[in-house]
């Protein structure tokens, strides 16, 4: 049976499991149609024109795992970010583990999607905010026809979440391949601020099929920071679609590190609904093997006097694949629109490839828009420069990819994350600079 079949087939032992009354039923039911309709997306769509699914799908995945292994801190430890103090949601399998975790309903709420969708107390929240932003596509609504559980956040007005909230998936490989479809639902309101971390990690070598949905809603002045760890498992894949909505004067960052996986996809979309809003995409890929990650963004300029930052940096070896295809689509009535897109990347080896294709859609005339992509290899005189001060050959290209990759680097503001990703190119690159940047 394909695994489209297979899911349409489970949609109904699956709403046996879940509450049919609360505020997702008619959501859910929606979806499953849509999904049923148009299926899993290819290459013939525009979207997906550099990425297969073919390879992912071939798997014989369990909708629903059926053994639950147990997990220690020990085993996820290198996983997490431990050197600064933060609020934990952990789920091992889709499934929440209480023991891992460490969630708040102190001045704000980081806990989880069940309990929202089945608590009184969020029915006005679920009911205003939930499935509002998602577009109806098809992966995207694959994930609403099968919501149960994921992070809940919510940062009532002019709260100050003091520390950063950790949002970690981990597959034991109980099952031979398995797909999980976590939903993550983030309201900042009025001059609230947060920070957030999420990664997605399978601890063995099993196949692993993540589709993830999250909405991030950042009403007048509110603060968001938001940070991505992509470096799983060779046999596992991930398509993670995160939807953002801004209010007059907010602020919101994302930054993406993709380093590792079988196949990765970032859909990523900003939609401006105010004025004075800026919109900060960062990214950073690192790929060898046959390793693919496609960085596929949107910021919808809808309103004036906005700003956002687009700054994508790849390094390619081996016969990797990168995509980027990044859009920004300014209205008519976005005047005084100021839009920055980058894509800059490195082959390394021949067999290496990216596709680059930065698009801009001005429908405004005063607006301050740009965009390019570079492709290119090492520059050798620099390489040899460094070789004449003593540096081998091998320290002076990783000093050389370091200094590419910094830029976005910059940008992150929680230290220790940065150490991480400092190391974890390091480590990527297979060599020790004995420093952070």
């Amino acid at each position: 049976m394909e695994l489209k079949d297979k899911l349409v087939s489970s949609f109904l032992a699956f709403e046996e499991q879940v509450d049919l009354e609360n505020e997702v039923h008619i959501h859910r039911n929606e979806a499953i149609r849509f999904f049923e309709l148009n299926g899993f997306p290819t290459k013939k769509q525009e979207a997906w024109k550099y990425t297969s699914l073919k390879s992912v799908l071939k798997e014989d995945y369990s909708i629903f795992p059926k053994i639950q292994q147990t997990v220690e801190y020990k085993n996820i430890k290198d996983y997490c970010i431990h050197e600064v103090d933060t609020y934990q949601i952990v789920f091992v399998d889709g499934i929440y583990a209480s023991h891992l975790s460490s969630t708040t309903h102190d001045k704000f709420d980081a806990c989880l999607m069940s309990s929202a969708l089945n608590n009184p107390k969020y029915k006005d929240i679920i009911g205003k905010y939930f499935n509002k932003v998602a577009p109806k596509e098809s992966l995207t609504s694959l994930n609403t026809a099968f919501c149960k559980e994921g992070a809940f956040i919510r940062v009532p007005k002019s709260v100050f979440a003091e520390k950063p909230v950790q949002i970690l998936h981990f597959s034991t490989g109980s099952e031979s391949a398995v797909m999980l479809q976590p939903r993550s639902l983030i309201v900042v309101e009025e001059n609230a601020q947060i920070q957030i971390i999420e990664r997605h990690q399978s601890l063995t070598s099993n196949a692993v099929l993540t589709n993830s949905v999250t909405e991030i809603f950042a009403e007048r002045n509110a603060y968001v920071d938001y940070y991505k760890i992509q470096n799983d498992a060779g046999s596992s894949s991930l398509i993670d679609n995160t939807f953002v909505e801004q209010k007059d004067n907010s602020t919101v960052s994302v930054h993406t590190f993709s380093l590792g996986g079988k196949l990765t996809r970032n859909n990523l979309n900003f939609y401006q609904k105010g004025e004075h809003i800026n919109s900060i995409l960062n990214g950073i890929t690192i790929l060898e093997g046959n390793q693919h990650v496609d960085n596929n963004t949107l910021v919808h300029h809808q309103q004036p006097n906005c700003e956002s930052h687009q700054d994508y940096k790849g390094i390619f070896s081996d016969r990797s694949v990168g995509v980027f295809n990044g859009k920004v689509y300014v209205d008519k009535i976005a005047q005084k629109t100021d839009a920055f897109q980058s894509n800059n990347n490195i082959l390394i080896d021949d067999k290496a490839t990216i596709n680059s294709k930065p698009q801009l859609e001005i429908f405004a005339d005063d607006v301050k828009c740009s965009h390019g992509c570079t492709i290119g290899q090492l520059d050798e005189d620099a390489m040899y420069y460094l070789q004449t001060r003593g540096i081998p050959k091998k320290e002076a290209r990783a000093l050389l990819m370091f200094a590419f990759a910094n830029e976005v680097l910059t940008g992150v503001k929680i230290p220790e994350i940065k150490t991480r990703i400092t190391k974890l190119i390091a480590l990527k690159l297979g060599v020790n600079l004995g420093f952070d940047l």
